[in-house]
């Protein structure tokens, strides 16, 4: 966006860089935690517009919803889907990723991370886990009834299993419309 910008409506002259800042602005303000009202005084503008404003821009309402899974051979499928329904977290990983992960990492790594990832998970509304039934059962016990388990076979699993990219989408579709 570089330079001047300038559109004239009427018999103003406006910089379109000008909104485009006031815009992100008010935006990073509401994403970190303002009122409507705290971020349209910081901006200089009306509380309506703000609420407007996010209006216009909304995607989807509701559930947050993540996505996790492994081993999961076609994840590029599963990511796609994802991105198209609007789910705001994925960690995906086919068996070979899973294995280089473990090899990699320390012990205490590998429990860092892993436990880092719960606590996000715990700030979502739903999470889709696809696995083995024993990591299902595992996931749903320290989540609770906000997951939904998609069993891929018994523990252990070898090798990489292959998820119904549309199945996932019902799933995404049946949480937001809920």
């Amino acid at each position: 966006m570089g330079g001047l910008d300038f559109i004239r409506i009427g018999d103003k002259l406006v910089d379109r860089s000008r909104v485009y800042k006031a815009v992100d602005k008010i935006l990073d303000l509401r994403a970190k935690g303002l009122s409507q009202q705290e971020a349209a005084d910081q901006v200089g503008i009306d509380r309506a517009f703000v609420s407007r404003l996010e209006s216009l821009g909304e995607v989807r309402k509701g559930a947050r919803i993540a996505l996790v899974g492994f081993p999961v051979g076609n994840k590029e499928d599963l990511r796609k889907v994802a991105e198209e329904e609007g789910v705001d977290f994925v960690f995906l990983l086919n068996d070979q990723e899973r294995w280089a992960y473990l090899r990699e990492k320390s012990a205490q790594e590998v429990f860092n991370e892993i436990m880092a990832i719960i606590t996000k998970l715990k700030t979502y509304d739903a999470v889709i886990f696809i696995g083995s039934d024993m990591r299902v059962g595992l996931v749903e016990s320290i989540l609770g009834n906000r997951v939904v388990g998609v069993e891929v076979g018994t523990s252990p699993i070898k090798g990489d299993r292959f998820v119904d990219p549309e199945s996932i989408r019902m799933i995404f579709r049946s949480i937001t419309t809920a």
